[in-house]
């Protein structure tokens, strides 16, 4: 087979998993898009689909396999001929993986994402390396996440990260300048930073905490409006970063913290660093400091050994601080992980009694928190829009897990406008443009 045999073949992507698991996606296709083959959307006239996989929980594990083998069968069905599997479910290491899923032609590992042409063209025959730097966003073109660091040191007990994506590793500052350029140029406005946890970032190439220098830096790039920080861990969120955010109109009054628990003793067996005293510490001070400040955590339920009163203490921090936007989930018991061998594992309907209880308890003070949103007036930036109907969201809405607001009105996907919220529509809001 020659080179220009093989830019006939059409190449098609499953992404599976988190929002980095999306960044190293979109940098995958650029490469091999930058090498000639053309994308497809329709596995069944694919000649070539790879699979992204999740691995966190044994659930992302079932559905990537289920995946595999869905598109597997368009080897018969369609016009597939190679089928790669990458990311993290390689990492794990499963012995009988390749004699279980024979219809995969290659596992790629993490670390080898960044040679998926010479891996691609490998399989026909041709011994050829071409290394783009760059994305292809599969997010609207006005928002777009950007990954600065990878892995994670906490090692939580009931978490396979560290052993999936390695220790924590940031990206250096200059190459997320570039990158932040590089998408405002693509006609980004909103930058939603994330990593295992982006409070940490620089620590391990400075030697000392660097986000409040890199949000400075990535506020001077043109074109970028909104900066949007997710994952951020509660011990390492300090006064120099809240006055950045208090301070930097750039960037959104929005924190994602993944408490996980309010219970010491729960925290305690998670191997998290927090405790019930120093999150309230943490919480007021947000809430003082920046009055409209919008923010996000979630809860497992159920974890080893958690007592009715734990449970309590979740209740009891909802009703006090009055969260917008909260997510629960049952605790999974995850082999290779230190919490699969604890003692006193929760019984599944019990896990499902906690969750529908404290659910319940966020949803009244969700809608409680909406009545007095009504009549307030924000910036909302469009991210769809048809048939005299629009979707957005203002700055307290996060992309694809949190609320929205919609507009009865076909306004220009990607701009800002002035809305004012007039009725909330259970989780979301209806707005109309001033």
């Amino acid at each position: 087979m020659t080179i220009d045999d093989l830019m006939n073949k059409r190449i098609g992507f499953i992404s599976l998993g988190c929002d980095k698991n999306r960044v190293d996606l979109e940098k995958m296709i650029f490469s091999l898009k930058s090498f000639g083959f053309a994308i497809e959307s329709d596995p069944s006239k694919a000649n070539i689909i790879i699979v992204n996989t999740c691995a966190f929980l044994e659930s992302a594990r079932l559905e990537a396999i289920e995946n595999i083998v869905e598109m597997g069968t368009y080897k018969t069905t369609g016009k597939l001929e190679k089928l790669i599997v990458t990311g993290c479910i390689n990492e794990l290491n499963y012995q009988d993986m390749h004699s279980s899923l024979p219809e995969v032609d290659l596992f790629v590992n993490i670390k080898d994402n960044e040679n998926i042409v010479s891996a691609v063209v490998n399989l026909y025959g041709i011994d050829k390396a071409n290394i783009c730097n760059g994305r292809v966003l599969t997010t609207p073109n006005h928002y777009s996440f950007l990954k600065i660091a990878d892995g994670c040191d906490n090692f939580c007990t009931y978490c396979l990260i560290p052993y999936i994506r390695g220790r924590y590793h940031s990206i250096p500052i200059e190459e997320l300048i570039s990158e932040a350029k590089n998408l405002a140029s693509m006609g980004v406005k909103e930058l939603i930073l994330v990593a295992q946890d982006v409070t940490k970032y620089g620590i391990d190439l400075y030697k000392q905490k660097r986000l409040v220098e890199l949000l400075r830096r990535l506020s001077g790039v043109d074109g970028i409006s909104w900066i949007r920080l997710l994952y951020c861990y509660p011990e390492q969120i300090d006064d120099e970063l809240i006055n950045e955010i208090k301070n930097n109109d750039k960037i959104v009054k929005y924190l994602d913290i993944p408490l996980q628990h309010i219970s010491t003793n729960v925290l305690r067996n998670m191997n998290r660093r927090s405790s019930k005293d120093s999150i309230y510490k943490l919480f007021n001070k947000l809430q003082q400091e920046i009055p409209n400040i919008i923010l996000r955590t979630t809860f497992i339920l159920g974890f080893p050994n958690e007592q009715v009163e734990d449970v309590e203490d979740i209740a009891e921090f909802l009703r006090k601080f009055k969260l917008q936007n909260v997510g629960f989930f049952k605790y999974s018991r995850e082999e290779g992980t230190r919490a699969y061998t604890f003692d006193n594992q929760i019984e599944e309907s019990i896990k499902q009694e906690r969750l529908e209880y404290l659910s319940q308890v966020q949803y009244d003070v969700m809608i409680e928190n909406n009545q007095h949103l009504i009549g307030k007036v924000y910036d909302v930036i469009i991210d769809n829009a048809r048939d005299n109907l629009s979707q957005g969201r203002f700055y307290g809405q996060a992309p694809e897990i949190d609320s929205i607001v919609y507009i009865d009105e076909q306004l220009e996907v990607g701009k800002i406008y002035q809305i004012k919220l007039i009725d909330n529509l259970d989780y979301d809001f209806k707005g109309e443009r001033l």
